[in-house]
């Protein structure tokens, strides 16, 4: 029995190909090169979406991605030239591209256990050109750009739930089970319009986020702006910034795991001062989540700040995939904070302008980590505005628009 019927996997496929465009400053021409990156148990969402993209006369391209087993031997198996090697044309394929999918199904989720990091991470630099050429055209918007999960039992076991349970949460979350997702996407994409609209419209200093276990100082930063559904993630409730990464001060702590790399971290508590995470500690993970702030000079510093509503949200359960459990909603909404790379799309100028000279200038930071760490508890968030009065914005899970 498949996870999802006909009609799911056809939604779904058109909600994609809808961020798809939502993620671009134009959308898709006739003709333009989309690129379908999928795990081969996510196979019949890519092929709806191929599907869906030759009736709109693209251009697909479907690439398989590589499995666990390709992985683990890339990274515990490779010569060092093997380990660094780049694949011919992928960067030229990727200048290209109008918009890239990317359906993530995990067959495993703990085959990079046993790595070593700093491999992963030697890895991850020699894909560094490629990368760049990725971000910088997802920030001008000439790149279109979205992302989203497949159930697999690996997930499902991870998350507690029987494979059935887990596709019918995913599907929910999606918005799948309505007579017209995209309406819902569409729909969700104003309201949270309207939020990010009345957040730009106070001059917001800085944020102080308080809850049981956090108090932190977020500062806003010039030239911000705050983003909500973008298209980029599918699921994708949250209200987001990229925060003036030099301010952060205070405690922050992530109740929710997190899987990384195969590794599972818990309770993660960082104390941050004059923006850097000076202490880092976790009840379990902690060496490895350690060992992961010492990958580059930013991996330190905080490049994204979010808030989820729970009036949004249709998130309410641990699901194993950051995508997910970033969005959560439950009864208390969640705050997350991204170490690491910060998302130049909240840069209110123009795009050409934001050389890096001017990202650090501002407070934009810089790293090739960007790790999303979850705090679920119930929280109050106060926004100093630039006339020195305070106001609450966010309490009980919502947004007090």
């Amino acid at each position: 029995m498949p996870l999802f019927d006909a009609v799911d996997i056809e939604n779904y496929a058109e909600v994609l190909v809808w961020a798809l465009n939502k993620s671009r400053r134009e959308p898709l021409k006739k003709k333009d090169v989309v690129v379908i990156r999928y795990d081969i148990p996510g196979l019949a969402l890519a092929e709806a979406v191929y599907s869906r993209l030759m009736d709109g006369h693209f251009m697909p391209v479907a690439m398989a991605r590589p499995t666990p087993y390709m992985e683990a031997e890339r990274y515990l198996n490779a010569s060092y030239g093997q380990l660094l090697f780049q694949q011919p044309g992928l960067a030229e394929l990727y200048a290209r591209a109008a918009g890239i999918v990317t359906i993530l199904a995990p067959e495993d989720l703990t085959h990079l256990q046993g790595v070593d990091p700093r491999t992963i991470a030697e890895a991850g630099r020699a894909d560094g050109a490629t990368k760049d050429v990725l971000r910088r055209r997802r920030y001008t918007g000439s790149l279109g750009w979205t992302t989203c999960v497949y159930p697999t039992p690996a997930l499902a076991e991870a998350s507690g739930m029987t494979i059935e349970e887990y596709a019918r949460a995913l599907g929910r979350a999606c918005w799948l089970n309505m007579p017209d997702p995209v309406r819902e996407w569409r729909r969700l994409e104003r309201e949270a319009g309207e939020v990010c609209d009345w957040l730009g419209a106070m001059g917001i200093r800085s944020l102080r986020v308080e809850s049981e276990d956090v108090n932190l100082k977020v500062p806003v930063g010039e030239n911000r702006r705050f983003l909500g559904v973008s298209g980029t993630n599918i699921p994708g409730y949250e209200i987001y910034f990229a925060p003036d990464a030099r301010g952060v001060e205070g405690t922050y702590y992530a109740d929710q795991p997190t899987l990384r790399h195969g590794h599972l971290v818990l309770g993660a508590s960082l104390d941050f001062s004059g923006g850097i995470a000076a202490r880092v500690e976790a009840a379990r993970g902690e060496t490895f989540l350690q060992g992961q702030l010492y990958l580059d000079a930013g991996a330190r510093r905080v490049g994204e700040f979010s808030l989820t509503d729970k009036r949004f949200s249709r998130v309410d359960r641990f699901m194993a995939h950051t995508l997910l459990d970033e969005n959560f909603g439950g009864e208390h909404g969640n705050c997350h904070l991204a170490l690491g790379g910060s998302v130049l799309e909240s840069y209110t100028g123009p795009a050409e302008l934001l050389t890096p000279e001017l990202e650090y200038e501002l407070g934009f930071n810089a790293s090739g980590l960007h790790w999303d760490l979850v705090n679920t508890q119930p929280k109050r968030v106060t926004a100093l505005l630039k006339t020195g009065e305070p106001r609450l914005i966010y309490e009980n899970g919502s947004f007090r628009i």
